[in-house]
């Protein structure tokens, strides 16, 4: 503005000094002027808009605060309505718990035995039955309604409890669905025992809560239990052994993480490999001698009294003798000591190694029972003590080569003492045989 001004003011200083040049400036000058008009209007033009624009903020904000105000209004008036409603219920429920008095306590008793019978339907082989469908949703509703409880509420309350422990010592048979072990799901024909345990095609079944379908365990108990089934499901009538649960399945699930036989002597490693080879070998050995010594046995004791044969050893050491007959006394003993111990070589033929098996056995279970230590320590340097089962390993393998050992010395002590005294026996005979020809010829010599 004052730029402009200035410029004016030249051109007036200059239109005063030069008024024969006037034209170019005349004609500036008029530019500058319709400038400053156009500005000026400008001016007024912005102002009047601010002005509008001012006023009509004005009107927005008394429409706010008087939005504001009634708001405001309305919320004290909830608050009162709040107020007046809860002091309502709360009289409401006063005059309720007045006017119900006791049954209210019934009522709670009645919630809580229909939460607790959920709990005990929801595990239960009973409800695999499929007339059995919709208790337990009709339970946890009336366990957690707020309501009191209608007649016929408290009627089907009545016969579910009733039902259970009917069911409870009854043995039925019917078709449910059963979750195979690899997932599959089949119709097949049931038979439960109370509410302590069910079987199908002669496996066990397990009721999980979560799934409400009966599950064949994948691993089934020992091989008794498995015929106990499958007699139940062969039985018509009468009474059969049955092995039930009374922890529904909880027990069962258990006994069925027990290792088998096989597993157990896998849980020996390759030491109980070594002891039950060697326990075979003796038990081998002992039935061979046992039955050789019984075949001596019998042709010795067909022997006596009939003629010497060379089948037998008291048959040979009878020909040894007839051998020397018309020779002194002194040849006679010896020619008959010498075909005892001949024979006895024979009738004592390994039985020293059955001594030796019976003695390396409990050795190579100390064995077995040190090394297992030696893996459960390890476990415990690397993992600490915190999970047992990274040490059962190893004491597994104690274990099992430490009863190994013992289970094979055990007999093998046994067997060899039967069999050495059998062979020591059949010695003695010889000897009294012996003895006994050695009389004959003594008495013969003095006869003479």
């Amino acid at each position: 503005m004052n730029k402009r001004i200035l410029i004016a003011a030249l051109l007036g200083v200059f239109a005063s000094q030069a008024p024969a040049q006037g034209d170019p400036l005349m004609d500036l000058l008029q530019q500058t002027r319709n400038a400053r008009a156009a500005e000026q209007a400008e001016n007024k033009r912005r102002e009047a808009e601010f002005r509008a624009n001012r006023d009509q903020q004005a009107t927005l904000l008394r429409q706010a605060k008087a939005e504001k105000d009634a708001t405001e209004k309305r919320s004290e008036q909830l608050i009162a309505d709040f107020e007046k409603n809860e002091k309502d219920l709360s009289e409401l429920e006063t005059a309720l718990n007045q006017k119900i008095g006791q049954l209210g306590e019934m009522f709670g008793v009645v919630r809580q035995v229909a939460g607790d019978l959920r709990g005990i339907v929801g595990g239960s082989y009973v409800s695999s039955q499929p007339d059995t469908e919709g208790r337990e949703d009709f339970l946890e509703e009336l366990g957690r309604s707020k309501e009191l409880p209608s007649i016929e509420k408290l009627e089907r309350l009545w016969f579910e409890l009733q039902r259970e422990m009917t069911e409870g010592g009854r043995v039925v048979a019917y078709s449910a669905p059963v979750i195979n072990p690899d997932g599959t799901e089949t119709a097949r024909d049931v038979v439960r025992v109370g509410t302590f345990a069910a079987v199908s095609d002669g496996k066990f079944l397990i009721y999980p809560p979560d799934t409400d379908k009966l599950t064949e365990l994948k691993r089934q108990p020992q091989g008794r239990y498995l015929g106990m089934a499958s007699d139940l499901e062969g039985a018509s009538e009468g009474p059969v052994r049955m092995a039930i649960d009374p922890t529904r399945g909880a027990l069962l699930s258990v006994i069925v993480q027990a290792p088998g036989i096989g597993e157990r002597i896998n849980q020996g490693s390759w030491i109980g490999y070594i002891i039950i080879g060697v326990g075979a070998i003796g038990l081998l050995l002992a039935v061979w001698r046992g039955l050789a010594l019984m075949s001596i046995g019998g042709a010795m004791k067909r022997q006596r009294g009939d003629k010497a044969r060379d089948d037998n050893p008291l048959g040979r050491v009878m020909l040894a003798g007839e051998q020397v007959r018309n020779a002194d006394l002194e040849t006679v003993e010896s020619k008959l000591d010498e075909a005892i111990i001949k024979e006895t070589p024979a009738l004592e033929r390994w039985l020293p190694l059955l001594k030796i098996i019976a003695a390396v056995a409990p050795l190579l279970g100390l064995l077995g029972t040190v090394t297992g230590m030696i893996v459960t320590f390890q476990a415990i340097t690397l993992f600490g003590t915190g999970d047992p089962k990274l040490m059962a390993g190893g004491i597994s393998q104690a274990l099992v080569t430490t009863v190994l050992g013992l289970v094979v010395a055990i007999p093998m002590v046994f067997l060899h003492s039967v069999l050495a005294a059998r062979s020591k026996a059949l010695i003695q005979i010889l000897e009294e045989e012996s003895a006994g020809l050695v009389a004959e010829r003594s008495e013969s010599a003095g006869a003479a």
